[in-house]
């Protein structure tokens, strides 16, 4: 099996080489490579792009370790040298910038850690790990891509889905919660449609960005007006595109939106409100046909099992000191990865990974202050978002070796 991989340097060439979703062929060819030398079963092309490795160490329970693939469209400004400079055409057709902006290459590296260290220790533990690595996750359709493709079916039922996200809290520090943990997630493509004109004779027009100006003011009063202080709903139009030139009135305005919410209640109502006030805005400007709305992306929250939570806790506290594993709260952030558990009617634990630098945290032991500190750090999504690469990696693998030997019973 040779001498241990270096981590760190595979986490820097990930980064360095980012992939869009259903791109991720460079990245999917890396794990295989490192999985096939572990001594694993390894089959790629599950689900697209997804690599799928199974290790076989006599009887006991299948366990599942996933890790998700894909970068973001995101031009990176984080001055590291292993920075990325990729661009790519994206899957709408744009030629956009690639950044792994969220975090995936900790996780592929990590899972690859953890691989290892699992298959060089069988005496220790029987049964079968079955890792999943995930494309797509950032179009919410990776998941259920591999399902549909036979994951189950093909490499074993497992007894519960483990994996991790990497999150500006203090590198070293584990959030666990049991119960709705991350947001279920919508997202919608509208069209609304105008009608054309030269800039100068607008009373001959539709205009569709006065149109789509008013429906994004508009839509912000779902959240404050329609919705209940107590439900958690968040919702972000993330892209606005009409016309090309000053003095052209265009046809039609696109509008992509973002739905976070956990409870599926609340998800009609704003869901209906988002309907009424589009095609109102449309109507109120006189627009020559209504608007198109796809729902292109629908994924529900993340539910942590609370017995399976309680289990995997307790190892977690054995491990790193029940000092260093705290509760985040609802995560307004969305994962695909609950849909795993779903198909099989198994629990998912699923964790967050502490990758900020902890000196920024020194000397904090509430949680309450320690989100001071979080909210003025770059976020997952941000251009400047940069995990430190130690103690992030050490305690990400750590993790996911403790949590998955938590499950596998130890041989007698």
């Amino acid at each position: 099996m040779g001498t241990s991989i270096d981590l760190s340097g595979i986490y820097q060439d990930l980064h360095q080489h980012p992939e869009l979703s259903l791109q991720e062929t460079r990245t999917a060819g890396l794990v295989a490579g490192h999985l096939e030398d572990f001594g694993y079963e390894v089959t790629p092309g599950v689900g697209g792009t997804g690599v799928v490795a199974v290790l076989r160490n006599g009887a006991g329970p299948v366990v599942l370790l996933r890790a998700d693939m894909d970068a973001l469209p995101v031009k990176e400004d984080t001055g590291l040298p292993y920075a990325s400079t990729v661009r790519a055409t994206d899957h709408l057709g744009y030629e956009v910038p690639v950044m792994h902006a969220c975090g995936h290459d900790v996780h592929v590296t990590c899972l690859l850690g953890a691989a290892q260290a699992l298959a060089s220790s069988k005496s220790a533990w029987q049964g079968t790990l079955l890792l999943v690595f995930q494309p797509a996750e950032e179009l919410g359709q990776g998941a259920q891509a591999m399902i549909d493709d036979g994951l189950y079916q093909r490499f074993g039922v497992p007894v519960v889905v483990l994996g991790q996200h990497v999150a500006p809290l203090p590198a070293g520090m584990i959030g666990l919660r049991a119960g709705p943990s991350f947001a279920g997630s919508d997202t919608l493509h509208v069209v609304m449609h105008g009608r054309g004109a030269h800039g100068s004779r607008p009373e001959v027009s539709v205009d569709p960005v006065v149109m789509a100006a008013a429906t994004v003011m508009r839509l912000q009063t779902v959240v404050s007006r329609e919705v209940a202080g107590t439900d958690t709903v968040v919702l972000t139009i993330g892209a606005l595109r009409a016309g090309t030139k000053e003095n052209i009135i265009p046809d039609r305005a696109d509008l992509q939106l973002t739905i976070r919410t956990f409870d599926t209640h609340v998800r009609e109502t704003v869901m209906n409100a988002i309907d009424r006030i589009i095609n109102g805005e449309a109507a109120t400007a006189g627009a020559p046909k209504p608007p198109e709305i796809e729902n292109t992306m629908s994924f529900p929250a993340v539910v942590n099992d609370l017995q399976a939570v309680a289990h995997t806790r307790a190892a977690f506290d054995e491990e790193f000191g029940a000092d260093r594993i705290l509760d985040p709260g609802p995560v307004t952030g969305s994962e695909d990865v609950g849909l795993l558990a779903m198909a099989a009617d198994i629990p998912c634990v699923y964790w967050l990974l502490g990758g900020a630098d902890p000196q920024a945290f020194a000397g904090l032991t509430d949680f309450k202050a320690m989100e001071k500190i979080v909210a003025r750090l770059p976020s997952n999504h941000s251009p400047h978002f940069a995990p430190v690469i130690e103690p992030t990696l050490h305690t990400g693998v750590t993790a996911l070796i403790t949590a998955a030997r938590a499950w596998l019973p130890v041989t007698s």
